[in-house]
């Protein structure tokens, strides 16, 4: 066999092979795994090859409620929440699920300040979400049968919704799904470990398709 046949029989090898390891690691970055997700780490300089490690490690950690061996520093930030006339809620300072997820976002602490180490590693753009949550869905809310009566347009706690998509999906209600403690937090719609989600994208748990996330609370 001549050399450019040789040598073009290998570029199809090499394509096929290429074309089989995408097969074989194309479901890795899908919904229901946290691997080729917004939160792998695995490719970052300052996390040693690993994805956990930002917030969670087997030892020596934090013991939180809310979060199991958490790794990561948490935010000291006061918070200048949403307000709106015509919202029934009263909001509050975001609960303690969502400081887990603002002690990356808020900006205010490095994304690898973690393991007791100082990092200088920061979210920027639309990641960093500041300390003023004005412009940002309001947090730290009871939703609750008194609220959607005072509101009128909001879908009651016991309305079925079901998160995720494929075969990772979970079926449940409004309280049981997207609730914390009863409250509204930034976990009601986002999913930290892909888990549940209809989109690797925004790690949201319910498609924004024909805005299915909105109306899975409000009744419009």
């Amino acid at each position: 066999m001549s050399r450019q046949r040789l040598a073009k029989s290998a570029a199809i090898l090499g394509g096929l092979t290429g074309v089989v390891l995408g097969l074989l690691f194309a479901p890795l970055a899908s919904a229901g795994t946290i691997v080729g997700s917004a939160h792998d780490f695995a490719g970052q300089a300052w996390s040693g090859g690993q994805i956990c490690v930002a917030c969670h490690a087997p030892h020596n950690t934090a013991v939180l409620a809310d979060a199991p061996l958490w790794n990561h520093a948490l935010s000291t930030a006061t918070y200048t929440v949403y307000t709106s006339s015509t919202m029934n809620a009263t909001t509050a300072q975001p609960g303690s699920t969502s400081k887990l997820c603002l002690s990356c976002h808020d900006g205010t602490v490095a994304v690898n300040s973690f393991g007791g180490t100082t990092g200088t590693t920061f979210l920027t753009g639309g990641d960093n979400l500041g300390t003023a949550l004005t412009n940002d869905h309001p947090i730290g809310f009871t939703y609750d049968a008194a609220l959607v009566t005072a509101d009128g347009a909001l879908q009651p706690i016991t309305t079925a919704v079901t998160i995720g998509s494929g075969t990772k999906t979970k079926v449940g209600t409004i309280a049981s799904n997207m609730l914390y403690a009863g409250k509204m937090e930034c976990a009601s719609c986002h999913d930290v470990h892909n888990t549940f989600t209809a989109a690797t994208g925004k790690l949201v748990k319910v498609s924004m398709a024909s805005s299915a996330l909105c109306t899975t609370c409000h009744a419009k």
